[in-house]
């Protein structure tokens, strides 16, 4: 083999190495809505190694799929039909097959208005019923076809707001850890801790039962440090986040911070929460303030400090979520019909504008 020949090989295995490497940091998403005015169901989208941000098309018709998760896989999605039909909504699973979406069943929620829905490693899948105030549990086989409703928790109680007047479930979360279940209520006003009884296939409260959260607070949804010691909440109606550890054998709140500026008076309301893997920085979404609040993490205590806002050029930024990657952060803005992706600096978790693209009435979004 001559030198030039020898030179080429180098060249081109270099070049290939580079293309598998670009490829890498391509990832496609799905995008679930509220199918009204031009929306139809699930969407699918791809972001690039850039952050530049293109549309792949419906993926599947379906009324409100306003919460999904993927299988262990990835072979299997999961989605909320956030209904009333009977006093229900409902699950619905599908198999990916390339850019479509194929249905394999559809079952009860357990309650009127799922928003939410989580998948464990045992295959059991719960719904947060945020009008029936309730969390809804069901198993998938392996093909992802659902069981029918096995178990519904009801959740009884009420806060000091209009908005509680009665249970509102609004998330569930399997503990990473441990055989738990930790159901925020933003109705109550409390977490709700359970396990489940797999012989029965029922969820079954712990000794402690539930946490009760600030008055007026809200919880709706909560992300897990990579420590698996820390819980932050966020609440929704006085729009803070709450630090939540264990301490002999019961769940406490440390210490809650604003997600608004000390300055901001005007009506605003949280919506969702994400920690980097590293767990260095925690972002979250103000709808009102139209922005993601970036905290830094005290990696000694937890704690959180606020280190910046970025505006979402956009309004309602309902859920976001980081690339698999972590080098974006996209956001889902549900009335200005936008997703817009940011480039996130890993060092300083500071957001720079890259790419936005029309998306109708989006509300969730999954890699």
């Amino acid at each position: 083999m001559n030198k030039t020949t020898t030179l080429f090989l180098i060249v081109f295995t270099m070049v290939m190495i580079g293309c598998k490497s670009v490829q890498k940091e391509n990832y496609s998403f799905y995008v679930g809505t509220y199918t009204k005015n031009e929306s139809k169901g699930i969407y699918k989208y791809a972001i690039s190694s850039k952050g530049e941000l293109t549309k792949i098309g419906l993926a599947v018709a379906t009324v409100n799929p306003t919460f999904l998760v993927k299988s262990k896989d990835q072979k299997i999605l999961f989605a909320v039909g956030e209904t009333n039909e009977n006093g229900t909504g409902f699950v619905k699973s599908f198999k990916i097959e390339n850019d479509s979406l194929q249905l394999i069943s559809k079952e009860e929620s357990g309650g009127a208005g799922p928003c939410f829905v989580a998948l464990n490693d045992d295959n059991y899948i719960v719904t947060a019923n945020y009008g029936g105030g309730s969390v809804g549990l069901l198993k998938t086989d392996a093909a992802g076809k659902l069981s029918n409703l096995l178990f519904v928790q009801q959740h009884v109680g009420k806060g000091t707001t209009s908005r509680q007047e009665a249970p509102h479930a609004h998330s569930a979360w399997f503990h990473p850890t441990k055989k738990e279940l930790i159901s925020v209520d933003l109705g109550t006003n409390q977490l709700w801790f359970s396990t489940i009884d797999t012989e029965k296939n029922e969820l079954v409260l712990t000794n402690q039962k539930t946490l009760e959260m600030a008055a007026g607070a809200g919880p709706r949804h909560l992300t897990f440090h990579p420590n698996n010691k820390w819980i932050y909440v966020l609440n929704e109606l006085n729009n803070t986040v709450s630090l939540v550890e264990e301490k002999e054998g019961n769940y406490v709140v440390v210490s809650s911070i604003a997600t608004l500026p000390e300055d901001f008076t005007e009506y605003s309301k949280a919506a969702d929460i994400h920690i980097t893997k590293d767990g260095q920085f925690l972002y979250a979404s103000n709808r009102g303030h139209e922005s993601i609040v970036i905290y830094e993490v005290n990696q000694q205590d937890g704690t959180l400090k606020t280190i910046g806002f970025q505006d979402v050029l956009g309004k309602h930024p309902r859920n976001f979520s980081l690339s698999p990657n972590e080098e974006f952060l996209l956001v889902a803005n549900q009335d200005t019909n936008t997703i817009i992706s940011f480039k996130r600096n890993a060092k300083t978790g500071l957001l720079t504008f890259v790419s936005e693209i029309a998306a109708p009435m989006p509300v969730c979004i999954l890699f």
